[in-house]
């Protein structure tokens, strides 16, 4: 059985405590000309990519959304994005560079190309959603915020979109770090997403991480009922 609104409910509301105890207030939005002039402005903060550029992507209410975390000065301390795919494959989506752009053979540019060689991307399909862009200021690192951070996103795309799958691509440092384990990610391959985008300086070596609609499904349950015991307790 899924997660009900309210089992989704608590979910999100007890990582909202876990972020504010941190001095981290989340807020969110579905404008991503707004999104993009809040994450050009940060120091440190790699830049966002063609998935989350209005310019690139649709990104339209109700199919996309980003999260912006701000410490109590207002300061941003954290962002990170979602966006659904509707795929019947998403090796094709990511090789034919559909993640990126709209209209590819227009708007990517010359030496553009994609390379999937995994397996398992041939067999994500369905209502995808995908998670990227996401970041967290030096100064909070280290404080086990990797987990509350991931779950919000989770719990948010849950409760909108209920998908098939969760994906994102990482680079390999956050493998050997053990970072995707602490984000909740079950899955991962090498070599899952290979795009070159020169005229956007983009040249990455990915892994594809996921999660299924049921483990999705279970880890909102899990944490739920894990936080009406401490909350009974």
């Amino acid at each position: 059985m899924h997660p009900t609104t309210l089992d989704v409910s608590r979910y999100i509301c007890s990582l909202d405590q876990k972020a504010r105890k941190e001095g981290l207030q989340f807020r969110m939005g579905e404008d991503f000309e707004e999104y993009l002039s809040i994450t050009s402005q940060i120091d440190g903060k790699y830049p966002t990519f063609p998935p989350f550029h209005p310019d690139c992507s649709q990104l339209e209410p109700g199919r996309a959304f980003w999260i912006v975390g701000e410490d109590k000065s207002g300061r941003v301390a954290h962002v990170q994005a979602l966006r659904v795919l509707a795929t019947t494959n998403l090796a094709d989506h990511l090789e034919a560079l559909k993640v990126f752009y709209v209209a590819p053979a227009r708007q990517a540019g010359p030496g553009s190309s994609g390379v999937c060689a995994e397996p398992t991307s041939r067999t994500i399909s369905g209502f995808v959603a995908y998670h990227g862009d996401l970041w967290l200021r030096s100064d909070l690192r280290g404080k086990g915020l990797a987990r509350t951070l991931a779950g919000v996103a989770f719990g948010l795309a849950w409760e909108k979109w209920s998908p098939d799958f969760i994906y994102a691509v990482v680079p390999f440092w956050t493998i050997q770090k053990g970072i995707v384990e602490q984000y909740g990610y079950l899955h991962k391959e090498a070599l899952g997403s290979v795009p070159s985008l020169p005229d956007r300086d983009v040249e990455k070596d990915n892994w594809l991480i996921w999660l299924t609609q049921l483990e999705l499904s279970q880890l909102i349950k899990r944490s739920a009922t894990e936080a009406i015991k401490r909350r009974l307790s």
